[in-house]
């Protein structure tokens, strides 16, 4: 059966359903308890990700999160496999910049026990040898896989551009053929040892769990787990102001795609809200916003074009993507600049303003409409100290930007002579500042 079914809440989760309990080695549990049907789930973050990474060991958090499901003290790869299949649960360890991500879903009445697999794969992962190398050339094949994807690439390099190759913001964090060559079993190991720490770490259930049954349960498995507090990190630096034109040929395709934009907001930014109204009208709302109505279908110039706001815990991007032909790349990078400008030189009409504010908040009840959603929004709020009655706030958060907000950030963030162009197709191997 599908562990993904429908669940409407009653309500939005706040402070009188949210049961929050931090305990003494640093570890935050969450649980929002829903009866309405047999599941359960838990996401869960600890920060251990790539920004703990050096250079030359890019990959190496992804690495270390693909072990742990293949082998474990209490586990072998066989036995995992088994435990999780046998119940059609499904559970999942990945990578990101900050984090490594967990997530379990399985049936109420199969909860308590996959849990314990969880807090094993998480603490005792053993690293098998011959394990390892066959993740390494599924990576590699991963990696080949990718660097031929013209997407891929030109959003590599824009990250590149931005951040630097020395910062895991400017890097894949799957990592490169010759970082996952490299990669050693003393290197996971070790990441593993001064990374995987309970401080900080969250964990957030939604489902047909007695929260405090749940939470006894989780501090059971975890309260004798001890590290150190948790890491810290470089912050990425601005490594480019702007005008920089960036074309990486690939031999061979067809279709062009670009990358234009500039750096963002940080999540805890003061004008995230701002940025993320102006980003709905830009390239979000209905058929991808402005840039999907303007170059998409009336200049006919892109296959699609969208724009995406990406704000990180230590900085962010502002960026516009599009696939188009390579003749029309030109035409294409003209004309969303060009929006660019329109957004933070002309105040946007109330009606335009209205309707993108009303999709922002009218999407928040449909992402909470499963376990799943109720577990991701609950972990983003402790992640990014949010606060509990986050959700009951954010209405009124969409809806205290006004036009002016949307231009002065537009005006900031996304004035063409700041941005950056990255093209990943057809074309030569150059890089030059824009006119």
């Amino acid at each position: 059966m599908s562990m993904s079914s429908t669940i409407r809440p009653t309500a939005l989760p706040g402070p009188q359903t949210i049961s929050r309990t931090t305990l003494p080695n640093g570890m935050t549990i969450l649980v929002r308890e829903n009866h309405a049907a047999p599941l359960a789930v838990i996401h869960g973050s600890l920060r251990a990700g790539a920004v703990h990474e050096r250079p030359e060991q890019a990959g190496l958090a992804s690495f270390v999160a693909g072990m742990l499901t293949r082998g474990s003290a209490a586990y072998d790869y066989n036995a995992f496999n088994e435990t999780v299949e046998a119940v059609g649960a499904s559970l999942t360890v990945a990578a990101d910049v900050h984090s490594t991500d967990v997530g379990l879903t399985a049936l109420a009445e199969d909860f308590d026990n996959l849990l314990a697999l969880l807090a094993d794969i998480l603490q005792f992962p053993t690293f098998a040898a011959d394990h390892i190398e066959r993740l390494r050339r599924m990576k590699l094949v991963r990696i080949q896989e990718r660097d031929q994807d013209t997407g891929s690439i030109a959003s590599q390099r824009f990250y590149t551009a931005l951040f630097g190759g020395d910062h895991a913001y400017g890097r894949a964090t799957g990592g490169y053929l010759d970082t996952v060559v490299a990669l050693q079993e003393a290197d996971l190991r070790d990441f593993h040892r001064r990374y995987f720490t309970p401080q900080g770490a969250v964990f957030a259930v939604s489902g047909a769990v007695d929260a405090v049954q749940v939470t006894e349960r989780l501090a059971s498995l975890f309260g004798a787990w001890r590290g150190s507090d948790a890491p810290v990190h470089d912050r990425p630096r601005q490594t480019q102001g702007g005008g920089l034109r960036n074309v990486a040929p690939m031999p061979g395709k067809v279709q062009s795609d670009l990358i234009i934009g500039s750096y963002g907001v940080a999540r805890h930014d003061p004008d995230f809200y701002a940025a993320r109204v102006a980003n709905c009208i830009l390239g979000q709302f209905g058929m991808m916003g402005r840039l999907g109505e303007r170059v998409r279908e009336e200049q006919g110039l892109a296959y699609y074009c969208y724009s995406s706001l990406v704000a990180e815990q230590d900085a962010g991007a502002w960026l516009a993507s599009a696939g188009v032909n390579p003749d029309d790349v030109e035409d294409t990078v003209t004309s969303v600049l060009a929006e660019f400008a329109r957004l933070g030189e002309e105040t946007i009409g109330a009606e335009e303003l209205a309707d993108s504010q009303a999709y922002l908040t009218g999407v928040l009840p449909l992402t909470l409409e499963t376990n799943e959603g109720v577990a991701d929004a609950l972990l983003n709020m402790e992640w990014y100290g949010l606060g509990l009655d986050y959700l009951q706030r954010y209405n009124s958060l969409i809806y205290a930007v006004n036009a002016d907000d949307v231009r002065r950030v537009a005006h900031q963030y996304l004035t063409p002579e700041k941005c950056i162009v990255i093209v990943a197709g057809p074309g030569d191997d150059r890089e030059t500042a824009t006119p």
